[in-house]
């Protein structure tokens, strides 16, 4: 005997269970906006703890507090990922600026060292300046022309992307354009530095740094888990990086994807969301300079009696969501695109897109990769820089970001993962 399910009430069906949804995610978006502890817990890291550059005592300090964060929001267990991460330390405070020819300072420009260089000599260096916009500029000038000068990479920003990851994706080699000491210049100083050459190519730069590199040092990355309910030993993975480079206090990179992270836990438990699956919120070591810590989760997951069905990694700063980007080739892509309709009230897209650094690790295991894609325009006016404050993080953007996680994290545990 044929069954047939009359199209009216397979209709109805989809939609009650499209409003279910849709409900929660009110739901969620409002627990985020009202009483989520994402912004303290910003707080209390960027102010009690600051900068924690991988193998420091703040970075150490950091761990301890990742971990009694997650245990606070309602984790069933919190543990520590051991890894062995570099331990780079800047030193005194960098110094750059003209020279006459008594060896007279006679302008100065902010600058600092970029991770992992080695110091100048003790008295610092000083020589000429050759400028150059890309490394097969300097290649033509071969190394007698470039032996014992500085090169000045001055390479800017295509101010054409709309989104400006994109721009820093093809600036971003420069960052490790030499292999002895390297300094970063400032977008005003680059400028000045820029005119002084074209006055006068003949004019000396001095430069001074006292960075080193120390012995590898013993760290973790922290996890918080809640068990599933139905399907325990498939995981869904939501993190950030608990690392951050020295000058600021790492509040948009990446204290913010952390707070996001730990406080879909607290949303879940709040709001009495059973997840099937288990769900684990991590704080990555060590993303900034060597990924140690994606390294070893990915290392031990591949040894768990369990599948990674999905990994969401916010690390794009704490500005207003945008989108959920997804790494995947179309088939894949239009399976979560389903969804899109229920994150429309929030103005957030369902797009491609690029998964995270850490969470790059597990596409080995056949990982599905997302992000959290906010408002990119701003954030590299910070970046890796002594501004990445508490003050610049908006409370409300903040809220919102991990209320676009948590809604998201709710849909691949009640859902699953596509399968071909």
């Amino acid at each position: 005997m044929k069954i047939f399910i009359p199209l009216i009430f397979l209709a109805n069906f989809l939609f009650a269970q499209e409003n279910s949804d849709s409900l929660i995610i009110r739901k969620i978006y409002s627990y985020h906006l009202t009483e989520s502890k994402s912004y303290d817990n910003l707080h209390s890291l960027c102010k009690n703890i600051g900068a924690r550059l991988s193998g420091s005592k703040q970075a150490e300090k950091a761990v301890a507090w990742a971990k009694q964060a997650m245990l606070q929001a309602g984790a069933d267990t919190a543990y520590l990922v051991p890894c062995m991460v570099p331990h780079w330390v800047r030193g005194a405070k960098e110094k750059c600026y003209v020279t006459g020819d008594s060896k007279n300072k006679l302008e100065s420009f902010a600058v600092c060292a970029l991770g992992s260089s080695v110091a100048t000599p003790t008295a610092g260096i000083t020589t000429k300046v050759i400028e150059v916009t890309s490394f097969e500029e300097l290649e033509k000038l071969g190394t007698e022309k470039i032996k014992g000068n500085i090169v000045f990479y001055n390479v800017s920003f295509d101010k054409t992307f709309i989104h400006t990851g994109s721009a820093y994706g093809k600036a971003v080699k420069y960052r490790s354009g030499a292999s002895m000491a390297a300094f970063a210049i400032s977008v005003t100083g680059a400028k000045r530095l820029n005119a002084l050459l074209a006055q006068n190519k003949n004019f000396e730069l001095y430069l001074y740094s006292d960075c080193k590199t120390l012995p590898d040092e013993p760290s973790y990355s922290v996890v918080g888990e809640i068990r599933g309910n139905e399907i325990p030993n498939e995981v869904i993975v939501v993190g950030g990086h608990l690392d951050s480079w020295d000058l600021g206090e790492g509040a948009h990179d990446d204290g913010a994807g952390v707070v996001q992270s730990i406080e879909v836990i607290n949303a879940f438990k709040k709001l009495g969301i059973k997840n099937k699956r288990t769900i684990r919120a991590i704080a990555f070591m060590n993303e900034e300079n060597g990924t140690r810590g994606g390294k070893s989760y990915a290392a031990m997951a591949a040894k768990e009696n369990k599948k990674h069905i999905a990994a969401l990694e916010s690390d794009m700063g704490g500005f207003t969501p945008k989108a959920i980007g997804i790494e995947a080739k179309k088939d894949t892509l239009l399976y979560y695109k389903k969804w899109q309709p229920l994150f429309e009230p929030y103005f957030v897209f369902i797009k491609q897109g690029y998964g995270g650094t850490d969470i790059g690790e597990l596409i080995p295991l056949g990982v599905p990769q997302f992000s959290l894609e906010p408002d990119s325009q701003r954030y590299f006016d910070i970046h890796h820089t002594a501004d990445d404050t508490f003050e610049k993080v908006n409370e409300r953007e903040l809220e919102l970001g991990a209320a676009t996680i948590t809604s998201f994290i709710y849909l691949l545990d009640k859902y699953g993962a596509y399968k071909k």
